[in-house]
């Protein structure tokens, strides 16, 4: 399994597990970049300290903060919001760059509610 592929893994097993996300903010909302494809990408983290990692090493994100999603919020609110204007989902985003798998919001929420129905 490839770097990504393992970060998106540990993404959907560990929002499973504490019941949400992380993305970061500043005062003029939140990134998405043009991913490779061109088409726009807003990250979310598993964890506090994976986006705090990124906001410390990575020089674009330097001056974004930590924002937490609860699951429900994210959802309910957040992915249908980035459907509706054709965003992808960064997953764990990783190394100097913040990269890592740009993923439809509907493939993120089918795949962590697999996850956590297998927690069940």
């Amino acid at each position: 399994m490839g770097q990504p592929a393992s970060q998106a893994a540990a993404f959907y097993k560990d929002v499973s597990k504490s019941g949400k996300l992380w993305t970061c903010k500043d005062d003029g909302g939140n990134p998405a970049p043009k991913t490779s494809s061109g088409k726009r990408a807003m990250p979310f983290w598993s964890s506090l300290s994976r986006v705090e990692k990124i906001i410390k090493n990575v020089p674009a994100y330097s001056k974004f903060e930590p924002q937490e999603v609860s699951w429900e919020d994210f959802e309910t609110k957040w992915a249908p919001d980035l459907q509706e204007h054709g965003l992808l989902i960064g997953v764990n985003w990783s190394g100097a760059r913040a990269t890592g798998y740009d993923l439809e919001p509907n493939d993120v929420l089918a795949n962590v509610n697999h996850q956590r129905h297998q927690n069940t």
